[in-house]
């Protein structure tokens, strides 16, 4: 049966050279599959790949069908926010420790390979959030973020001050060392170390966890995933919002993030029979 990606991208972790060998053993497999092979440029000048196309995201997003990446979650979460516009789906080779994003292994990816150039796969839709900073009124910086949007202070031990609002109604001032505002593909993430409760991916939601709150009754809580979400920053000595952990813009007092669901969703690819339970009782070492 010939296979609906009649191009695919690939696209390695950078600075690893560990990954040339599995780049290359990839893109012969396709190259055999009869499968067009474009090779993300950085990826091909930091693993020196030769003899194959090499294309920058841009060119990815406009001609590939589907883009594998082999890396960590993190390379995930980046080439995510890379491509999330041109509705490519993704899916991922585990060269890293956990692996929630990235769930193929290196020792199974061309048999799991096979089988999805066959038709054999499940189709995922993961939201993002976008988020705006206003300074006096001005947004002066925006991103976006598959795993979370997070306000908290920079390195000092004095806690920052923050004022959440929810759809327009007043929901808290907080003092702690900050709030995470995480989908539910990044619950896995730095909201499950900070206490926060694991969503189902497909869900909705948004779960808004703070950081070390200085009142106990703070708790972590589950909103729905069309609010609009406003935290100005009362007071800081120093503060920051960070996307994904990845990309960060520095705060000052009376600055306002606003976040809310992003216009456009990633599409994961997994194999057939893949279970979201079963994954999470791998990862986390449950019974």
């Amino acid at each position: 049966m010939e296979s609906a990606f009649k191009t695919i991208a690939v696209i390695g972790k950078y600075m690893n050279p560990e990954i040339r060998e599995q780049i290359l053993m990839l893109a012969d497999f396709l190259t055999t599959h009869q499968v067009g092979v474009l090779v993300e440029v950085t990826t091909a000048q930091q693993s020196d790949i030769q003899g194959y196309p090499i294309a920058d995201m841009s060119t990815i997003g406009s001609q590939a069908h589907l883009a594998i990446v082999v890396g960590g979650d993190g390379t995930m979460l980046s080439v995510a926010r890379s491509l999330v516009d041109y509705n490519i789906p993704l899916v991922g080779i585990n060269r890293g420790r956990f692996g929630f994003l990235t769930d193929l292994s290196s020792d199974s990816m061309l048999s799991c390979l096979e089988n999805i150039l066959a038709g054999k796969y499940t189709l995922e839709q993961r939201m993002l959030l976008s988020a705006d900073i206003r300074r006096f009124g001005e947004v002066i910086d925006s991103g976006r973020a598959l795993n979370d949007v997070v306000v908290n202070k920079s390195g000092g031990v004095r806690l920052i001050e923050l004022e959440v609002y929810i759809d327009g109604q007043f929901v808290y001032r907080q003092r702690s060392d900050g709030l995470i505002l995480a989908t539910p593909t990044g619950t896995t993430a730095y909201s499950l170390s900070a206490g926060g409760p694991i969503l189902h991916p497909t869900l909705n939601a948004i779960a808004m966890v703070p950081i070390c709150p200085h009142t106990l009754s703070n708790r972590p809580i589950a909103i729905n995933g069309s609010s609009h979400v406003e935290i100005t920053l009362i007071h800081a000595e120093d503060a920051r919002v960070h996307f994904d952990g990845q990309m960060q813009v520095s705060l000052q007092q009376g600055d306002t993030v606003v976040v809310q669901r992003a216009e456009n969703s990633v599409t994961l690819l997994h194999p057939e029979g893949h279970s979201h339970y079963g994954m999470l009782r791998d990862k986390l070492r449950w019974g």
